[in-house]
């Protein structure tokens, strides 16, 4: 570990080249404010990007860092009291740690309250903020920040600040204690010109256009439904002849369009509001609640399925329909389109429900609003387009069967997706019951089941009888028939990738025959690169962390293939640094960063501090390829689980590390 001379002119240029990919998703900043000439407070203020939290300040042992702040250096005061937060913070089953946590998803100010004791009002504060953050996809390494206040100069040093300095002292006998003998391999590097440097896919920058997405095909679900597709002609033949100009009556249509964008809109928005973002939350994360919502959605299934209905009381919707006929214009209008809403609500009720609990997982009131949004786009959509062109009314399928059959499909789905929910309390309480071979049996039995219902051999008490079978319900059995072929190889540990985000992760599996064997793993990077260098072998450096979700699906999607696993085994020094390891350091040290002294304490630290040093980069999955000096042998490598194309990325690291040994 090098100080970067800032007098260099090649060392500043690769700075530039650090920063460029340094992530900075939690910012700090801190001032002193004084309530008198003797009490005043330290404000420090974490600055939080959309999609990400700061974890709280007491958290059980095993999971994230918590958030804490050291007082190093009390010249001069002394402290009252601790750290107060400006707001409580959030609490959740985190899936990722599988422990109770607490955190802040926006922006929070911490409030250290202090007492000036030195008689000429001189102090002197200083000392750290550590923390950790993550998002949905990606944490953040465990990180430091410093602070430091002065005012005058104190009369005399406070034992805290003999012991700081010595502290100080201490760690710079030491610094070069942390590093390997061989300074190459900590050195910062630029990798080649013509490296494709992959970056992680942020999930969270695209979660809005996800829930949009699925907001708009519930809707055209919903629209599919038994309670709504009747009411398409029915709504725009009222509007036709309630007005003589088919101008004003396709302006009556727009209108009561957006009337239903409006009403599901406010709806999404009032359910947010009264229970809270935070609480809507809940449902998405918290073990309790996904147990509820498991329990509600097999209920919404066995209702489409035929059992019972599932209706507001009928006085709501006569209410609403005393409304239309006494009131007219624009009022009348929207009184018609909640009508439509109340109606409507045994066939979207499941549909709003399961899009309101996903959309409030990006923890603000944006996510509801946008899905709810989309819901009713799909929904207003066909009223506005039959209305403008009503000859196309004559082109629509007749309500009959297969509106049943639609609600029955619906059924298949919810009782498929409830198995999610049930999983999230499963992983979260442990209790093994719904292994990731257990839950793929489930899908397959499910999705078998669907395929047959679709080719008629499977009927429920409301179905008509099918007399044949139409060439749509064919292929979408068939689809569904070859979904459940498609699970089968699951049961065994295929990755599954295209659904890995609703399956349990492969660690439950308990028999994974498509494991690639496994290959020696080094966790220290000093003794990594030795045995490398000893061993004439190039190094694929995996900076990984306990809590990056990326991560975990790499090495199941990726490392446990027979291909790459293969490679690696034959040909590589796998060194594997946990950027978030708590174990202390033997001998602590202090580094120079950006300017900042910064403290490196524990074995995780160090390998960020690696990272963040040589290679620019503080966000994992993060994988290099390096030779026995320490110098890339390609680009870096983040999150993307083509197997096919981190065998070509491995494969160019050991056609250079051959040219450059020859």
């Amino acid at each position: 570990m090098r100080r970067l001379s800032l007098l260099s002119i090649l060392m500043t240029l690769m700075a530039f080249a650090v920063n460029a990919q340094i992530i900075s998703p939690i910012t700090w900043t801190s001032k002193v404010e004084m309530a008198s000439e003797t009490e005043g407070s330290v404000i420090f203020d974490a600055k939080i990007d959309d999609g990400w939290h700061l974890y709280g300040m007491k958290l059980p042992d095993g999971g994230p860092r918590p958030t804490a702040f050291n007082f190093e250096t009390l010249d001069g005061v002394e402290l009252v009291g601790t750290p107060v937060p400006s707001r409580e913070p959030i609490e959740r089953v985190d899936m990722v740690f599988h422990l109770n946590l607490s955190w802040w998803a926006a922006d929070v100010s911490f409030s250290q309250k202090f007492k000036v004791t030195d008689k000429s009002g001189a102090y002197n504060i200083a000392g750290t903020i550590s923390f950790q953050g993550c998002n949905d996809s990606s944490c953040m390494a465990p990180t430091k920040e410093t602070f430091e206040f002065s005012k005058g100069e104190v009369a005399a040093v406070t034992p805290a600040a003999a012991d700081s300095a010595k502290t100080v002292a201490d760690n710079s006998a030491v610094k070069s204690a942390g590093t390997a003998d061989n300074s190459g391999w900590w050195a910062p590097v630029t990798f080649p010109e013509d490296a494709d440097n992959a970056s992680v896919t942020d999930i969270a920058n695209s979660s809005m256009w996800y829930i949009f997405l699925w907001g708009f095909i519930g809707g055209l679900l919903a629209l599919m439904t038994p309670c709504v597709w009747p009411m398409i002609p029915l709504t725009v033949s009222f509007f036709l002849k309630k007005n003589t100009s088919r101008g004003k009556s396709i302006r009556d249509a727009v209108i009561y369009g957006v009337s239903i964008i409006v009403i599901y809109l406010l709806l999404g928005l009032a359910i947010t509001l009264i229970f809270g973002a935070s609480k809507l939350n809940d449902l998405s994360t918290n073990a309790v609640f996904n147990l509820l919502f498991f329990a509600l959605l097999v209920v919404f299934a066995i209702s489409f399925f035929g059992a019972f209905d599932i209706t507001l009381p009928s006085k709501w919707s006569n209410t609403m329909d005393g409304k239309v006929e006494r009131t007219t214009g624009l009022l009348s209008i929207f009184f018609m389109a909640f009508t439509l809403a109340l109606v409507s609500f045994s066939c979207t009720g499941p549909i709003i429900g399961t899009l309101l609990v996903e959309a409030a997982s990006l923890g603000d009131i944006t996510g509801p609003a946008i899905g709810m949004g989309a819901f009713a786009l799909a929904l207003a959509i066909p009223f506005t387009l039959f209305a403008t062109f009503p000859s196309m009314l004559k082109e629509m399928p007749r309500s009959g069967g297969w509106l049943n059959s639609v609600k029955v499909v619906l059924g298949f789905l919810e009782l498929a997706l409830s198995l999610k929910f049930l999983s999230v309390a499963d992983l979260a309480y442990g209790w093994g019951i719904l292994d990731r071979e257990v839950f793929i049996s489930l899908w397959v039995i499910i999705f078998i089941l669907l395929g047959m219902y679709l080719l008629g051999k499977l009927q429920f008490s409301h179905d008509s009888p099918l007399e044949y079978v139409s060439i749509p319900r064919f292929f979408l059995a068939l689809a569904s028939l070859s979904f459940a072929v498609y699970l089968i190889p699951g049961l065994w540990g295929a990755p599954l990738k295209s659904v890995s985000a609703f399956v349990p992760p492969l660690y439950t599996q308990d028999l994974n025959l498509y494991a690639g064997g496994q290959f020696r793993e080094f966790h220290d990077y000093e003794e990594g690169m030795k045995f490398a260098a000893e061993n004439n072998r190039p190094v694929l450096i995996d900076f990984s962390g306990h809590g990056c979700v990326n991560c975990r699906k790499m090495e199941g999607a990726v490392f446990d293939t027979q291909e790459i696993s293969a490679i690696i085994r034959e040909n590589y020094v796998l060194i594997k640094l946990m950027v978030d390891e708590k174990k202390a350091l033997a001998r602590p040290y202090t580094v120079e960063e950006y300017g900042k002294t910064v403290k490196i304490e524990t074995v995780g630290e160090k390998w960020s501090y690696l990272q963040r040093s040589k290679f620019g980069a503080n966000s994992q999955p993060f994988y290099v390829l390096l030779d026995n000096e320490g110098q890339p042998l390609a680009g870096s490598y983040s999150y993307d689980e083509n197997v096919a194309k981190f065998a070509e990325w491995l494969n160019s690291g050991i056609e250079a590390y051959v040219k450059n040994n020859r």
